[in-house]
């Protein structure tokens, strides 16, 4: 008797070891499900059609969307505001907690019959969409979040660089909480969301928490690759961004740019004040320098710890690709029997990081050098590479992987720029240094 029962625990252990050798050697997909609690992962894994995960960068609600097979009638349509937790990895390395998502969406098709659920994400409270009269005069930004956190049982937590900016007038005219949110974050340039009860908002495309702490750093390579698709587009279609504004000691309309130059992109909401308006001109035109090249990346290997505002550095796709810092917008996981576990990101150029402090610079003409700015391998910091004078240097819009790449760009526009002033009898000397 005492034999029989080690006998069963050894050929257990056993089993158990043979397993981890097993995930270890041949990993293959996992995930975990529940609904209201209980666990459902094993009923529906061999029903699964595919999972998706959009993990939104922002106030935009996260979305889940589960296909299931119901060839034999055996499925309960989940009831709408059913809680929906999920867990993603892989059999070698664990799983990642994906979050909490309320059901709002259920529909059953056929033949062949299929039940698809599709749920967003829980932080996004009902009390968020309800629309609000009121307003705030002579704060500041953390204030504001402040008061509307409180409003939705959420705790605030909001970047340092953020938190004391200045706001003279604020109004909430039949707004929802969520709206004026992401109203705010594209004013101050900043990406305001809620996630796990707090609000949060940092300073958009600067790769760091809201502690101000970096955020991890990826590099993948084209191994690691699927499929990719780079855009380049003409970061010249537009010089600067104007917006308007009434002064308080008369009627007329002004105006006030950010950028320079003759084809101006206009914002269409005009401003109460001066401040606010070049705030929010400023923050545009980040927003279109960061869209000047963007990049879709397919990863034949999902990872389920890449989530929105990381930073990429991108090893042997294409030189253009390679030499430049990329910031993670939306990240999409996708799960399926036929593919495996597969995910995309939504990349953009990153600017140097400067998109909060350095709001008040504005593009100058006439330069007479070139300053580029990179980040340190070794330290993660940003360092610069300069040519010629740098009493009114021109700036390099983004922030390039390594030092190396830094002083290529650095030298091909210097070389144009000396040509440039040759052409005119201008001064040209100098050449690329840290």
């Amino acid at each position: 008797m005492i034999e029989a029962a080690l006998s069963r625990v050894t050929g257990f252990l056993k089993d158990t070891v043979d397993r981890y050798k097993r995930d270890a050697a041949y990993p293959v997909p996992a995930f975990r499900l529940t609904v209201d609690g209980n666990d459902i992962a094993q009923i529906i894994s061999p029903r699964l059609m595919s999972l998706e995960l959009t993990d939104n960068r922002g106030i935009e609600a996260d979305q889940l969307s589960i296909s299931l097979s119901d060839h034999d009638g055996l499925l309960s349509i989940p009831p709408k505001g059913a809680v929906v937790r999920l867990w993603l990895g892989w059999s070698d390395t664990g799983l990642v907690d994906k979050g909490i998502y309320t059901v709002d969406e259920t529909e059953h098709s056929g033949a062949p019959d299929v039940l698809s659920i599709r749920a967003r994400s829980a932080d996004l409270r009902k009390g968020l969409k309800t629309k609000r009269e009121r307003s705030w005069s002579n704060t500041t930004l953390g204030d504001v979040l402040g008061d509307i956190a409180i409003g939705n049982g959420l705790t605030a937590t909001i970047a340092g660089a953020l938190d004391g900016l200045p706001i003279l007038q604020l109004d909430q005219a039949n707004e929802s909480d969520a709206n004026l949110i992401s109203r705010l974050g594209e004013e101050f340039d900043a990406v305001a969301s809620v996630k796990a009860g707090c609000l949060l908002c940092m300073p958009a495309g600067g790769g760091k928490a809201v502690s101000g702490l970096d955020l991890p750093h990826i590099t993948l390579t084209r191994a690691d690759g699927d499929q990719h698709r780079y855009l380049l587009a003409d970061r010249d279609s537009y010089d600067g961004v104007r917006a308007y504004f009434y002064d308080v000691n008369s009627a007329k309309k002004q105006e006030t740019i950010a950028g320079g130059g003759e084809n101006l992109k206009d914002l269409r909401h005009t401003y109460s004040d001066k401040q606010s308006a070049l705030r929010a001109a400023r923050a545009e035109f980040n927003r279109l320098r960061r869209g000047s090249a963007t990049l879709s990346y397919t990863l034949a290997v999902g990872r389920p710890d890449l989530i929105p505002e990381l930073t990429y550095t991108l090893q042997g796709v294409k030189a253009e690709i390679d030499e430049i810092i990329w910031y993670g917008g939306n990240v999409q996981h996708n799960l399926s029997p036929d593919n495996g576990y597969t995910m995309s990101l939504e990349l953009e150029s990153k600017l140097p990081e400067d998109t909060v402090d350095d709001l008040a610079e504005d593009n100058k003409l006439n330069y007479t050098g070139i300053i580029a700015y990179y980040r340190d391998e070794k330290t993660g910091k940003e360092r610069t590479m300069t040519a010629g004078d740098q009493a009114k240097p021109r700036r390099l819009l983004w922030l390039y992987a390594n030092q190396t790449t830094a002083k290529r760009a650095v030298d091909r526009e210097w070389k144009r720029l000396q040509a440039a002033k040759s052409e005119e009898g201008g001064y040209a000397g100098g050449g690329a240094r840290v």
